[in-house]
C-alpha cells in the first residue's frame, strides 16, 4: 500500500490524503474509506489501526480518481521534529569522502545528526537552490524510514513494530557551508533542501530487514547505484540507538544514510547546477524528481514552490 498527499486540479483545493490504486494510476481519498478526516499525514500514522489494512488493501485493487486530475504532493510536508540522519553510511561513501573507516577488529559507530526542513519538497518541485550562498549544491538518495508509533529503548528485535512505512530521500547539502562547520546543521538545512516522496510505502509490502536498490540520476545519467544491504549500521540498529533515552514519535522521520556516487566524490566534483534534474530511484517505492531552480537573494521573503509537470 502506498500513502500519499495530493491536491486535485480544480480552484480552491486543499490537499488530502489518498491511497494509490495498485496500478498507480489512480488515488482514493481516505477520508471516505476510513470515514474520518485526516489532513496531516502524521494523524493517519496515529490513527490507523491494523483490522483496517485489508479494508484499504481491497479498495486499492479498484480505480480512483485518475492521477492526470490531481498534483502528488510530499507525503510529509512539515515534519513533527528535524530529520533524524545518518551519515556515511555506506563504506563507498566513506571512502569517496575521505571519512576515517574502522580499523580491522574495532567497532563501527554510526554517525547521527539532524536536519532541520522548514518544508519538504514532493515529487515535481523544484529546488530553490542558494547558489549566492553555496555554488556546491550536492545530491543523497536515501531510504526513509517513517516512525508508526512512539517509543524508547527499542531493541532491534523491535525495530520492526515501530515502523510505519518508507519513503525516497534527497538529502541536499550545500558542501562549502558544510566544511566550514564542525556539524552539518546548517550545511544540510538550507529551505527547500530536503525532497522526499512521492509516497509512503507501509512496511507490510517489503520483508524485514529491507534491502532495496537506491539509485540517484542527474540529467539521465546514472551516478549513486546501491543496496541497503550494504549499510554499515543496519536498519533495527540504527532504530535502536536513536531510541537509547531519546522518544522517537509518530511521524518522525530517520534518513538512513546515501551510497557513493554524490558530486562531492569525483575528481573533480560535480555539483548540481541550475537547471539540472535529480532522478532518485527506490524501485518497490518510487521515483523522486526534482530540477534545481536558482532563488534569489533578495526581494523575497518566502519561496515560491512551483510543480514541475
Amino acid at each position: 500500500m502506498k500513502f500519499v498527499r495530493y491536491v486535485e486540479k480544480v480552484p480552491g483545493a486543499q490537499p488530502v490524503l489518498g491511497l494509490l490504486s495498485q496500478n498507480e494510476n489512480s488515488v482514493h481519498p481516505l477520508s471516505s474509506l476510513l470515514s474520518r478526516d485526516m489532513r496531516t499525514m502524521q494523524q493517519l500514522i496515529v490513527s490507523l489501526k491494523e483490522e483496517e489494512l485489508p479494508l484499504l488493501m481491497q479498495a486499492a485493487r479498484c480505480d480512483g480518481i485518475p492521477l492526470s486530475q490531481v498534483s502528488v504532493l510530499a507525503p510529509i510536508d512539515r515534519p513533527l521534529h528535524d530529520i533524524l540522519c545518518v551519515g556515511v553510511n555506506y563504506r563507498d561513501h566513506r571512502e569517496e569522502t575521505k571519512t576515517d573507516l574502522p580499523t580491522e577488529g574495532a567497532s563501527h559507530h554510526a554517525v547521527y545528526f539532524g536536519k532541520r526542513a522548514h518544508f519538504i519538497l514532493g515529487d515535481g518541485e523544484k529546488i530553490p537552490a542558494r547558489l549566492d550562498l553555496d555554488s556546491q549544491l550536492d545530491y543523497e538518495v536515501e531510504l526513509a524510514v517513517i516512525i508508526g508509533k512512539e517509543g524508547r529503548d527499542i531493541s532491534p528485535e523491535q525495530a520492526e513494530d515501530y515502523i510505519f512505512g518508507y519513503s525516497v530521500f534527497n538529502d541536499l547539502s550545500s558542501r562549502t557551508i558544510q566544511k566550514q562547520h564542525s556539524q552539518w546543521l546548517r550545511g544540510k538545512s538550507l529551505d527547500g533542501y530536503t525532497a522526499m516522496g512521492p509516497c509512503i510505502l507501509h512496511k507490510s509490502a517489503l520483508s524485514f530487514p529491507v534491502e532495496v536498490d537506491v539509485c540517484s540520476l542527474v540529467n539521465g545519467e546514472i551516478r549513486q547505484n546501491s543496496n541497503t544491504r550494504l549499510l554499515l549500521t543496519s536498519l533495527p540498529q540504527i532504530i535502536a540507538d536513536l531510541s537509547q533515552g531519546m522518544t522517537l514519535e509518530p511521524g518522525d522521520i530517520i534518513a538512513t544514510g546515501t551510497p557513493g556516487g554524490v558530486g562531492l566524490g569525483f575528481d573533480p566534483p560535480r555539483f548540481l547546477k541550475k537547471g539540472d534534474k535529480v532522478e532518485c530511484r527506490i524501485p518497490p517505492i518510487g521515483s523522486l524528481c526534482n530540477t534545481v531552480e536558482e532563488s534569489p537573494a533578495q526581494g523575497r521573503n518566502h519561496i515560491i514552490r512551483e510543480v514541475c509537470r
